[in-house]
C-alpha cells in the first residue's frame, strides 16, 4: 500500500505542478490567480513530489531500510493537513474533495502498514 500511495501522489502531481506552472485557467478556477499563496502551494506539491519519488526509488531499487518509515511519515503529514483544508477552505472546493479521496487512500495505507 505503501507504494501505492507514493505512486498516487507522483500521478497526481505530475499534472497539477505542470498546470500550475502553465497558469491554466482550470487551475486558477480552484487555486485562485497566480499569487505568491499560490506559488507556496507549488512549492509544498514540489516538496511532497520530490520526496515521494526520492521513497519510492528507495523503497523498490534500494532497498532501504528504513524509507517505509519516512514514507509513512509523509503520508500521516498529508493526511492531516487535506484534513484541516476541509476545515480552511470548505467542501465546495473540487481541490478539497480531491483532497479528501487522497487522504482516505493514505489513511488506509497507514492503517495497514
Amino acid at each position: 500500500m505503501i507504494l501505492l500511495s507514493l505512486a498516487v501522489n507522483v500521478l497526481v502531481l505530475i499534472p497539477v505542478l505542470a498546470l500550475l506552472v502553465a497558469d491554466a485557467p482550470a487551475m486558477t478556477r480552484v487555486f485562485g490567480g497566480d499569487t505568491p499563496s499560490r506559488r507556496l502551494l507549488a512549492c509544498v506539491y514540489g516538496a511532497i513530489l520530490a520526496v515521494s519519488l526520492a521513497l519510492l526509488v528507495m523503497i523498490v531499487v534500494v532497498g532501504h531500510p528504513q524509507a517505509a518509515g519516512w514514507a509513512q511519515a509523509l503520508l500521516a503529514v498529508q493526511v492531516i493537513y487535506k484534513g484541516a483544508s476541509v476545515a480552511a477552505v470548505g467542501l465546495r472546493n473540487p481541490v478539497i474533495a480531491s483532497n479528501l479521496a487522497i487522504a482516505g487512500l493514505h489513511a488506509v495505507t497507514l492503517a495497514t502498514s
